[in-house]
């Protein structure tokens, strides 16, 4: 990956008819995906008086979100790219596939996403609580950011082999199944530790209406970390800058 591959844009792109729409459609895709997935977990609770940590409750989380961005990411992909993670947009920046002054615009709309999705539901559940990401008993923030790291890189590497390597063929058409289903196997593996958010602007959300902040850096660090890993090693490894030169933002 070569450095002059990272573009930083114009600022005039922010008021482009297509970048916009992008931003729009990030903003969309983030809410049914948090509406979706903390919904599920609101539910659970009220089903189970506050259930959702037992080992059902994580599965029914997995599945949840499993499904949610599956959708999310398709209902995206010919727009924005599907990305609905502000990790998966810095990845796609390290490597080219996105200007610093677009990513900056899916940033916003990915985080207003969540937290409008978040006010939804505590309207719509009648005031209920968005509980905000926390650490488990026993774990500790090097702890929980490790998890983050690692089941970040997990997820974009899995982003770049199923969307965006030009290589890909037609396991792209599959690429939302296989994002949706790394997210549900990571959070059956690391729910249970720090609920496994991989995805800042889900944290964001939850936070933002409960006005709960303790270790919230926490689930910003690890996944943009861990999407630094992946994002630098599948471009250095696997995309040669011949084939670099094929893709542009809006192939992702």
């Amino acid at each position: 990956m070569a450095i002059t591959s990272i573009a930083f844009g114009s600022p005039a792109e922010v008021g482009q008819s297509d970048a916009l729409k992008a931003a729009l459609a990030e903003f969309i895709s983030m809410l049914i995906f948090v509406f979706a997935g903390e919904g599920s977990g609101m539910a659970f609770n009220k089903l189970t008086d506050d259930g959702s940590s037992t080992p059902a409750g994580l599965v029914a989380a997995s599945l949840a979100h499993a499904f949610a961005l599956f959708v999310a990411v398709s209902v995206g992909a010919n727009i924005s790219g599907g990305h609905v993670n502000p990790a998966v947009t810095f990845g796609a920046f390290l490597g080219g596939h996105i200007t610093f002054i677009r990513s900056i615009l899916y940033w916003v709309a990915q985080c207003l996403g969540s937290v409008v999705a978040c006010l939804l539901l505590k309207l719509a559940t009648g005031g209920l609580e968005t509980s905000a990401f926390s650490l488990s008993s026993g774990v500790g923030v090097w702890n929980a950011v490790v998890f983050e790291i690692v089941m970040t890189f997990g997820l974009v590497y899995t982003v770049y082999a199923t969307a965006v390597d030009p290589k890909r063929g037609d396991i792209g058409i599959i690429a939302p199944i296989a994002i949706g289903f790394i997210v549900g196997a990571n959070i059956l593996a690391g729910g249970a530790f720090d609920g496994a958010s991989m995805n800042p602007a889900v944290s964001f959300g939850p936070a933002v209406v409960s006005w709960t902040w303790d270790n919230h850096w926490v689930y910003w660090l690890g996944p943009f970390v861990g999407s630094a890993i992946a994002a630098i090693v599948y471009e250095v490894c696997f995309i040669s800058p011949t084939t670099h030169e094929q893709l542009t933002s809006s192939d992702f």
